[in-house]
């Protein structure tokens, strides 16, 4: 008996929207679960590399993104024992012409809403606000997905059902509940300023990456420029899930004391008039990818540090290789579903892992002191832009 040519998704972030357009793209009909009453703001800013850019090109998000993201000049790769720049590596038309798409920097806002009005776009995918996914059962016809929407159920009829949840994924607790997110002993501090507050030195379009002992901060600009965009990572005890918990700036400032920090890292840190932090977690890396006909994609499955700059770029890799999967026979039987999702899994696990670790690497290399710092300095130095880049490669060049 042949199933339903509908997919559901659970989640409606960044991974969410853009496997909706990819699979509808494909020919499916998708629907889109969402447990918040409306979309809004959440996050802060993000890193789209050109592995990530050139799907959303593929998928018609230029025009919407042209005046909302941020195309840089430059990674500055900074050291507070240096007091300043070690190397800086061309972006702009450069990582365009290397890659063959753009390098971006975006609000995760700005990205949310720019697919979401492609999505409202699209006749075949219809997006369901205020509705969470409660259970999925499998028969003869497919998936039967249980949402709730208000104070009434309702059950429908799909193919496939995707988790694009998040870490703290419903959807995974249902098919893996053995699979917990970890702490990394990590916290996040966000925020945002004006770029007008600062000398134009401190806000030019770059990316500056500020390694120290300790802890590291991350600064871009976002917003058509308008705003700079800041992360500083500390290590700490502190554990609480969420996304946007309000921080004491006198304790961001603790971690990044002078002289240890030279002036311009902290006078970044004092511009921004509000913290929010966010404890980092991760998803094991021996997570399943699938169980039958139900799939995972993004931080559902592979929640990873942010220190690849890659999180956001992973998720929509995901979706297009997931669309890539079902496209075709897949949906012929619940047994060729079953082994489109499992190849999916098997064509995405080496390259996220390795991202996955990658990120931990380079945290680790962040915040390294003493002989150490030296090291990694004198290091950096002597490799040049060009080696650099070449490094990057690997994660920039990708396609589907």
């Amino acid at each position: 008996m042949a199933v339903s040519r509908t997919i559901f998704i659970a989640g409606a972030g960044i991974g969410g929207l853009t496997a909706a357009l990819a699979l509808a793209a494909k020919g499916f009909r998708v629907v889109v679960l969402e447990k918040a009453e409306r979309l809004e703001e959440v996050g802060a800013g993000l890193q789209l590399s050109p592995n990530a850019s050139r799907i959303l090109v593929e998928l018609g998000l230029t025009e919407r993104l042209r005046l909302r993201a941020v195309v840089p000049e430059a990674v500055s790769i900074m050291s507070a024992r240096a007091g300043g720049e070690l190397l800086r590596l061309p972006l702009g038309e450069a990582a365009a012409a290397r890659a063959g798409a753009p390098y971006w920097v975006v609000h995760r806002a700005d990205l949310q809403a720019a697919l979401a009005a492609q999505v409202a776009d699209h006749p075949d995918i219809e997006l369901r606000l205020g509705a969470t996914f409660e259970d999925v059962a499998a028969h003869a016809r497919g998936l039967t997905v249980v949402h709730r929407i208000g104070n009434s159920r309702a059950s429908d009829v799909a193919s496939v059902l995707v988790g694009a949840d998040g870490i703290w994924s419903t959807v995974r607790q249902h098919l893996f509940p053995e699979v917990q997110p970890r702490f990394s002993g990590l916290i996040a501090w966000r925020g945002t300023f004006e770029a007008t507050q600062l000398p134009k030195e401190y806000t030019s379009r770059r990316v500056q990456l500020w390694m120290g002992p300790g802890a590291h901060l991350v600064a871009y600009p976002i917003a058509g420029g308008r705003q700079i965009n800041v992360v500083a990572i500390v290590p700490g005890t502190w554990n609480r899930p969420g996304w946007s918990t309000p921080g004491d700036p006198f304790e961001v400032m603790e971690a990044f004391p002078a002289p240890r920090w030279p002036g311009p890292a902290r006078m970044m840190l004092t511009a921004v008039d509000s913290w929010r932090k966010w404890a980092l977690f991760g998803v094991p890396e021996g997570c399943d990818w699938s169980k039958g006909s139900v799939a995972l994609l993004g931080d559902a499955v592979h929640a990873m540090l942010p220190f690849a700059a890659q999180g956001a770029g992973m998720a929509i890799e995901d979706a297009a290789v997931l669309a890539q999967h079902l496209a075709g026979n897949a949906t012929e039987s619940a047994a060729s579903i079953a082994a489109a999702l499992k190849q999916y899994g098997r064509a995405r696990r080496a390259r996220v892992k390795r991202v996955q670790r990658t990120a931990r690497q380079q945290g680790q290399i962040y915040h390294l002191t003493g002989p150490l710092a030296l090291a990694r300095d004198l290091s950096i130095r002597a490799l040049g832009p060009e080696r650099m880049l070449a490094r990057q490669d690997w994660i920039y060049g990708w396609k589907v």
